[in-house]
């Protein structure tokens, strides 16, 4: 079975068993509070619930990877990124052809390459996913999230999962709010804005640096800059571009490819959704049906993003260290399951997502969400 790192452990408890759960009143937002008068009894035995709920559910995904290969639990994804890996050399190829049927083939080769190494490996690699030991874990983590994504591994690490995960939907702690920019109008925030994550990602990067010891911001930044100096070059000498300027835009065209999408679906997924408030949150199992929602499988953003990204979201955030494809084998045992015990299993389309955030984009991008509270027992 997969090794379950530390964090995650945390991340599966993030109240530490303090707060009992309870289900939307009406699906309405009201303010913080109004919990105390709720007798001891039934908190008690609503803990209770919920602690059996989402221990049956574990025994359930347990017995499920249990009886899976290593193909299943991490064969396939790491296929998968072994094959972008390989895309690499031909569509360096590609991009030094005179054709522009070929060179526009080497673009979209290379875009999708590199999404799927800085989007799916680098989330893999957050989680531990990718390898049984911590050894490769921190290997794993440094080439796809410090080489490939430009990113310090301990700052994503930290962020995604001790911040979003252990506190999903949480005011203040992992309510996404790190993904709104106010500032920005919502045509420009949602069309324009994430086409410029290839130098802003770097320059965040450099700022996540000031909190961490001179050795270790030298080695992210030695690594940061192999990335991209190694595409830099192999464009000049592979792909055979005659100026400097001319490779360092195939560069930004190639990294922005998938830039949108990635924005969208982090929004997309969370915001929108129930909010809570730190001081009355809910249960794991209750926090994570009513604040986490899936996206309809899509061909090319599964394979580049992964489906804990995409489709199976609700099922990643209840069990974080499952890879993408053991994810996908658990979607019929978690939604039967959740839809079995009357809990919320959201799903929605990419384009309905979209026009909710445009439609309320000063509501939920701009203004604080309301806090939604949990009153009454599933």
């Amino acid at each position: 079975m997969q090794r379950v790192p530390e964090e995650w452990r945390e991340a599966g408890r993030p109240d530490g068993g303090k707060h009992s759960h309870l289900p939307l009143r009406n699906g309405t937002a009201v303010s913080d509070g109004g919990m105390e008068g709720a007798e001891a009894k039934g908190e008690k035995g609503g803990a209770a619930g919920e602690e059996t709920l989402m221990m049956e559910l574990s025994r359930l995904v347990q017995r499920s990877v249990k009886e899976s290969s290593w193909w299943e639990r991490r064969g396939v994804d790491c296929s998968i990124l072994a094959g972008a890996l390989l895309c690499l050399p031909p569509a360096f190829l590609l991009l030094g052809s005179s054709q522009p049927l070929c060179f526009t083939a080497g673009v979209l080769l290379m875009g999708a390459a590199h999404g799927a190494l800085t989007i799916k490996g680098a989330h893999l690699a957050s989680h531990g996913s990718l390898s049984g030991s911590q050894a490769g874990a921190d290997f794993w983590a440094s080439f796809f999230i410090e080489i490939c994504s430009s990113f310090p591994a301990r700052a994503g690490v930290h962020g995604h999962i001790k911040m979003h995960h252990a506190h999903t939907n949480i005011i203040g702690l992992g309510d996404s709010s790190v993904w709104k920019v106010p500032c920005l109008p919502r045509s420009v925030y949602l069309f324009l804005a994430p086409l410029g994550l290839p130098v802003i990602t770097p320059l965040v990067a450099l700022g996540e640096l000031r909190n961490h010891s001179v050795f270790y911001a030298l080695r992210t930044v030695l690594y940061i800059s192999l990335g991209f100096y190694s595409q830099y070059w192999l464009l000049l000498n592979v792909s055979g571009f005659q100026s400097p300027s001319g490779a360092l835009m195939c560069m930004m065209v190639c990294r922005a490819m998938f830039s949108l999408p990635y924005i969208h679906v982090n929004v997309f997924q969370h915001i929108g959704l129930p909010m809570f408030s730190a001081k009355q949150r809910p249960k794991r199992i209750f926090q994570m049906t009513h604040g986490v929602l899936n996206l309809p499988r899509n061909p090319l953003l599964d394979l580049v993003f992964g489906h804990s990204l995409i489709s199976c979201h609700v099922e990643h955030h209840l069990f974080p260290f499952l890879s993408d494809h053991m994810c996908l084998k658990i979607k019929p045992i978690v939604s039967s399951y959740l839809k079995a015990k009357k809990l919320p299993y959201q799903e929605d389309r990419y384009l309905s997502r979209l026009r909710i955030i445009f439609d309320r984009y000063q509501e939920l991008m701009v203004f604080a969400p309301p806090i939604t509270q949990l009153v009454g027992f599933q």
